[in-house]
C-alpha cells in the first residue's frame, strides 16, 4: 500500500506542491524522498494525517540528490537516527559529501553566462545547494534488484535527470514511483526541467524503458497521482523527444 504526502508551501511568494511517498504494509513503513531543507515539521504533520509517526518508519529512500529530495535529510536522520538511508550506489557519495552535488557544479558552470540581473538569484541557489548537509548511506541499491519491503519494491534506474536516479516499481499494485523521471504539467506527463536535465537523451531513454513495465498508477514527485492513460502519456512524451 502506498499513501502520498502531499505538502503545500511558498516557494518565492508561489504556491508549490511536492509529493513524497509513504510505502506501508502490516509490519514496515518506508519514506520515499523527504523534501527541502527544514521541512522535518512539514513531514511530520503530512504522516500525522494518516496517523503515522517517524517512530515507525525503518528506511528512506532517496530517488536523486536534488536539493527538493534530500534536503531535510541530515535533520531527519539526526531526529530520527534509526531510519535507514538508502538509495542508488552511484548516489551514495554525493549524499555522504564525498563528491560535489552535481547539481551545485552545473550551476557553478553556468554562472559568468548569466545576465548581470540573474545572478544575484543563480549565487543565492549556489549557497543554498552549498548548504545541504552530507548523510550517511546506509544501504545502496542496483538497478532491477527486488526487495520484500511493504510487499515488493523493484529499483528500477532511470538516470538523466542525474546519473543515479532511480524509479521505484510495486509489482504487487503496478504501481511506479517515479521520482523526477517525469512530472506532471497541466494534466501531461513531461521531462522534469529539460533545460536542467543533466542528460536529456537519457532522461528519454529512461522514459522508453517505463514501457517495458505494467503500470497502472504513476506517481511524480511533481503533480502527484497521474490521472489518466499511463502507457499512452509515456509513448506521447516519448514521441515527442525522439520524433
Amino acid at each position: 500500500m502506498y499513501r502520498l504526502l502531499d505538502i503545500e508551501f511558498e516557494h518565492e511568494g508561489q504556491k508549490q506542491v511536492i509529493t513524497p511517498v509513504l510505502l506501508q504494509d502490516e509490519d514496515d513503513f518506508i519514506l520515499v524522498d523527504c523534501g527541502y531543507p527544514n521541512f522535518v515539521p512539514l513531514l511530520e504533520g503530512a504522516l500525522s494525517r494518516h496517523s503515522v509517526t517517524f517512530a515507525s518508519i525503518s528506511k528512506l529512500i532517496v530517488t536523486h540528490h536534488d536539493m527538493d529530495h534530500i534536503g531535510a535529510l541530515a535533520g531527519l536522520k539526526r531526529r530520527y537516527p534509526h531510519i535507514e538511508i538508502v538509495s542508488h550506489e552511484m548516489e551514495k557519495p554525493y549524499l555522504e559529501g564525498t563528491r560535489r552535488s552535481l547539481r551545485l557544479v552545473q550551476a557553478e558552470s553556468t554562472l559568468e553566462s548569466l545576465p548581470p540581473e540573474a545572478r544575484p538569484q543563480a549565487e543565492q541557489f549556489i549557497r543554498l545547494l552549498e548548504s545541504i548537509e552530507p548523510v550517511p548511506v546506509d544501504y545502496t541499491v542496483k538497478s532491477n534488484e527486488l526487495f520484500s519491503w511493504c510487499g515488493g519494491v523493484q529499483i528500477v534506474h532511470t538516470p538523466g535527470h542525474m546519473p543515479g536516479h532511480i524509479s521505484l516499481y510495486l509489482p504487487g499494485s503496478e504501481t511506479l514511483i517515479g521520482g523526477d523521471v517525469v512530472v506532471i504539467e497541466q494534466g501531461k506527463l513531461e521531462i522534469a526541467n529539460p533545460q536542467f536535465t543533466l542528460d536529456l537523451e537519457a532522461a528519454v531513454r529512461s522514459v522508453q524503458l517505463l514501457l517495458e513495465y505494467d503500470i497502472k498508477e504513476l506517481i511524480c514527485y511533481h503533480g502527484g497521482l497521474f490521472q489518466g492513460n499511463v502507457k499512452q502519456a509515456l509513448e506521447e512524451l516519448v514521441s515527442k523527444y525522439t520524433s
